[in-house]
């Protein structure tokens, strides 16, 4: 059992929801009191089924498998290091977001705790559904996963979907081909560099970067959510997200920039405020 501490209040069914939106079935389960989340990790070679719940101000995770890595992971992934009270002395007088930051107080920003799992699944939620993205991801852990604890599936590694997956990846999954080779590159590329820290160090942010533009079927929406989700990028925004543009008010993504320009540099924090008000 780890006890993982956080500052301030933390909204845990708010939390839930961010999570439970976008998990992978197979993968993470939601706990039929609604009050515990469970899902897998792998570090290194090494898979652990980790389940988190809150208790006082800390967050209790309940490790079946090593433990080596997975504090971090978890820090990341339930944003554990924000600071609320800061955040709400920052927007508390502005027009937009001051309503939203005393509505949802102890909103944070869910991340990624896997870094393989958070690209691919990315690319699989590009121009769908939420729920059309969670049936992709869903399919691709059944075929390709494995057991874990707790009855739950581990997310596909690199090379299991590298060189030579494309076809099965299409007819498996049910995506187009031009998505099954975006996935097939992500793999090829992990496979490559093997495994990232989680979260992404700053330092190799533009070097990440860098290799996932030049993928194909990624652009720059792909990589500002990965840098908000995953890397940590505090000031990340995905221009052309259809609910942040109509979170706004405004008719054109070009228009997004301008916006929230004066929220720099904590643009991120923003969006997930903007999001859960009309998302969660």
């Amino acid at each position: 059992m780890l006890r993982l501490p956080f500052v301030g209040g933390y909204d845990w069914p708010l939390a839930l929801r961010m999570i439970g939106a976008h998990a992978v079935p197979g993968a993470e389960r939601l706990e039929p009191d609604g009050h515990t989340y469970s899902r897998v990790l792998t570090v290194g070679t090494a898979t652990t089924a980790v389940t988190v719940r809150p208790e006082r101000h800390t967050i209790l995770a309940q490790l079946e498998g090593p433990g080596d890595g997975v504090a971090q992971r978890v820090a990341h992934w339930l944003d554990l290091k924000l600071d609320p009270a800061a955040q709400i002395s920052r927007f508390a007088d502005d027009p937009t977001l001051g309503p939203l930051v005393h509505e949802r107080p102890g909103l944070r920003r869910i991340g990624y705790p896997e870094a393989f799992e958070a690209v691919v699944s990315t690319v699989l939620g590009q121009q769908v559904s939420l729920a059309a993205a969670r049936t992709f991801a869903g399919r691709l852990v059944a075929a390709y996963g494995s057991d874990a604890p707790l009855g739950l599936r581990a997310f596909p590694r690199p090379e299991q979907l590298a060189t030579g997956a494309e076809s099965g990846l299409r007819s498996t999954i049910g995506i187009t081909g031009a998505r099954a080779r975006t996935v097939q590159a992500v793999a090829e590329l992990f496979t490559e560099t093997g495994d990232w820290p989680v979260p992404v160090p700053e330092s190799d942010w533009a070097a990440r970067s860098a290799q996932l533009l030049a993928l194909p079927g990624i652009g720059p929406w792909t990589l500002a959510y990965l840098r908000m989700r995953l890397f940590g990028d505090p000031d990340a925004v995905p221009v052309g997200d259809l609910v942040l543009r109509r979170a706004l008010g405004v008719p054109k993504d070009r228009d997004v920039g301008p916006v929230m320009q004066r929220w720099r540099p904590d643009r991120a924090y923003a969006t997930f405020q903007l999001w859960a008000s009309t998302a969660w």
